[in-house]
């Protein structure tokens, strides 16, 4: 029998891909070609870049070879592949990325249901059970789906899907130091989140740790998906440790981002 967890992660993965559907499934050709709060990337890129990122696990999950091709490419423009990528997908009609799109996210989804779940796959980091892979396409999906509703100015209700991008932003927490050459702490920090709807709170690390964090889940996960600047979140730190990686914290790989600016109290 399946594990109740692992198709739970599927099942909100596809959950996470339909409340993006549903803001750019009937918008007009022109608002894909509008600006989004990523420099440079507008609507379609960031469709273009989700569909591209999904072809990849695609690949990790069901050929392994083909994946290593795409790693291979990827060595040979480090700094640029990312971008070349969304730009190849936005230059398609919307139409067109729109349902190249739709049709990734079906494959991938079955490919997922029919992976060993202990087998690890490869990926451009450590690699992944199906689990994990499908636990870090949704929050990418959110995060790039975050983009997209700024754009178009919409306010989006945060549901308990955080939870997975919660989750991954408090276990790359050393990550966030090593890809900037700094030493992480010692010890595990204590992080308490107040979940979607507030009747709940999404603990991590020991309830005595002396550096803490604490705030609203959906901030927590704006500020480690870098969708937000601190200045205008509601998150606390307790602790000179926790203060400093609540400046660089980030739940995605590659390297650090340059963040957004503070937006002040109109955001």
């Amino acid at each position: 029998m399946p594990d109740p967890s692992v198709v739970a992660v599927f099942a909100d993965l596809r959950e996470e891909g339909r409340e993006l559907d549903s803001l750019v499934g009937e918008l007009p050709v022109a608002a894909w070609a509008g600006p989004t709060p990523a420099p440079g990337w507008s609507v379609a890129h960031q469709i273009a870049h989700l569909h591209w990122t999904d072809r990849a696990a695609l690949l990790s999950l069901t050929d392994a070879e083909g994946f290593a091709r795409m790693v291979d490419e990827a060595l040979e423009a480090p700094d640029s592949f990312v971008d070349e990528g969304a730009e190849q997908g936005a230059a398609l009609a919307p139409g067109e990325l729109l349902e190249r799109w739709r049709a990734g996210r079906g494959a991938l989804d079955a490919a997922l249901a029919a992976a060993a779940p202990d087998t690890r796959f490869p990926w451009y980091g450590p690699p992944m059970k199906a689990a994990s892979m499908a636990s870090a396409r949704l929050m990418e999906t959110w995060a790039h789906g975050q983009d997209v509703a700024d754009a178009l100015g919409v306010r989006r209700t945060p549901t308990a899907r955080l939870r997975h991008v919660a989750r991954i932003g408090v276990r790359a927490r050393d990550y966030a130091y090593a890809v900037r050459g700094l030493p992480a702490p010692q010890g595990e920090f204590r992080v308490e989140l107040t979940a979607p709807g507030g009747a709940q709170v999404w603990a991590y690390g020991p309830a005595d740790a002396p550096q803490r964090v604490t705030g609203p889940a959906l901030d927590f996960c704006l500020l480690v998906t870098q969708r937000a600047h601190r200045a205008d979140l509601g998150l606390t730190a307790t602790g000179p440790d926790a203060d400093r990686w609540l400046g660089i914290a980030q739940a995605f790989a590659g390297p650090a981002g340059p963040g957004r600016e503070p937006q002040g109290p109109s955001r």
